[in-house]
């Protein structure tokens, strides 16, 4: 399918509009923010858009279908634990504090009033799904523009297709760290529909008393999850439902592989020392197709 530059334009732009959107509706580090304001409320009511009722749907949903092990009130564990800001401008602190979640269930949701309250003193993230559903609207979004032609669309780890894959599948190349080039340690594959996430404990760290801490938390006490896998890659049928997946995987530990197959995911461990682990029918071959 050959594209003008029209076109071209037209599905760029879709995909940047939609990260905005997400961007507005759900970054802790914007005092202008949706989720600032809910968070800033003081335990009021808030009206908020659309899109923010979709993120905010998309993280209730992750923290029922995981028994809580992702939990969108993690927001003051993460800022307590020292990721307050963007993760750029993170610099080293001397003292190192946790603070369990508040719990999900605490969260009301008014979708037909589009409406949201959350005690006082209870902090909303969305970082285990939002960007995952930018990926997968942006992708929709830019295949629409484009008369229904195949698009992935790359965020920091979260990708999502739309329309109709190459012949041979969309070349990824999955490592421990998103940025590296090509010919970083791991695996190729081929991607045909649906979404691939990878989720790690070795690229979002930051120094806190003596050692470092990583930004994937145990909800219940606000520590970091101790670190079985040191990268969780999942293909599932969207990019939402394969961060979810790869996420609690890392949260999961030695029982991810389990709930995996169980879930008939294809998923790709990696443990903190380099052994492999694939589950689901992900390709063991250095290049297959998932």
């Amino acid at each position: 399918m050959v594209l003008d530059a029209a076109e071209l334009a037209g599905a760029c732009a879709g995909v940047q509009g939609v990260i905005e959107e997400i961007d507005r509706a759900a970054s802790r580090f914007r005092e202008d923010s949706e989720i600032s304001r809910v968070n800033g409320a003081g335990g009021a009511r808030v009206a908020v858009s659309e899109v923010f009722v979709r993120a905010a749907r998309c993280a209730l949903r992750a923290a029922q279908i995981t028994g809580g092990d992702l939990d969108p009130t993690v927001g003051a564990s993460l800022r307590i634990a020292g990721y307050d800001r963007d993760f750029a401008l993170l610099r080293p602190g001397a003292a190192v504090r946790f603070a369990g979640a508040a719990g999900w269930r605490c969260v009301e949701l008014d979708d037909a009033r589009r409406t949201v309250r959350v005690p006082a003193g209870v902090e909303l993230d969305f970082g285990a799904t939002a960007k995952a559903l930018a990926a997968d609207r942006a992708a929709a979004l830019a295949s629409m523009r484009i008369g229904g032609g195949g698009v992935l669309v790359s965020l920091g780890g979260d990708i999502a297709t739309a329309g109709l894959a190459p012949a041979e599948g969309w070349p990824v190349r999955v490592t421990d760290d998103h940025a590296a080039g090509p010919g970083a340690a791991g695996q190729t594959i081929a991607l045909r529909c649906g979404g691939l996430a990878t989720s790690s404990t070795t690229r979002r760290r930051w120094a806190r008393g003596a050692g470092n801490v990583h930004h994937i938390l145990d909800p219940a006490t606000g520590a970091p999850v101790r670190e079985h896998w040191r990268t969780v890659s999942v293909a599932a049928a969207c990019c939402v439902d394969a961060n979810i997946a790869s996420t609690t995987a890392i949260i999961r530990g030695a029982g991810a592989p389990v709930w995996l197959e169980g879930a008939g995911l294809p998923a790709r461990l990696v443990a903190v020392g380099g052994a492999v682990t694939v589950t689901g029918g992900w390709p063991v071959e250095e290049r297959a197709a998932a």
